[in-house]
């Protein structure tokens, strides 16, 4: 089996954060301090342009579990791309309170970090954390 093409670097978040216009950078910075403080962990770059906090083992079809970050986000494109791996299904009252946002199967798309409201994406975050706490990588 081929091993994925998106695994942690050593970029520290700076670089990363230095590649990106403002307002980008700030929404970025803000959205990484609230992950954090989420999962007590430390940002990492994935990839080369996903920043994630904490990892779980992620079970594919095959039967492989491999690592992946517990939260991450993506400031690429026009929208922020916020993975939240364990899905929405239970939490369509949240999502509904959040503000102007976009959801796919694991991620919520937003044009901008004022377009959220703040503890509403905090409980999102905290709630997804949680759920993936049984798989969690320490």
């Amino acid at each position: 089996m081929a091993e994925p093409k998106t695994r942690p670097t050593d970029v520290p978040l700076e670089t990363f954060l230095a590649r990106l216009d403002e307002p980008r950078r700030a929404d970025a910075r803000a959205l990484a301090g609230l992950m954090q403080e989420v999962t007590g962990e430390p940002p990492v770059v994935w990839g080369g342009d996903i920043v994630g906090f904490g990892q779980y083992a992620q079970q594919y079809a095959d039967g492989r579990r491999l690592p992946w970050p517990l939260l991450a986000f993506s400031p690429r494109g026009r929208e922020i791309s916020i993975y939240l791996m364990d899905g929405f299904a239970e939490r369509q009252a949240l999502l509904a309170g959040l503000g102007r946002h976009r959801a796919g199967r694991s991620c919520l798309y937003l044009r901008r970090l004022s377009d959220a409201a703040p503890d509403v994406l905090r409980e999102l975050l905290r709630a997804s954390a949680a759920t993936l706490e049984p798989q969690r990588i320490r």
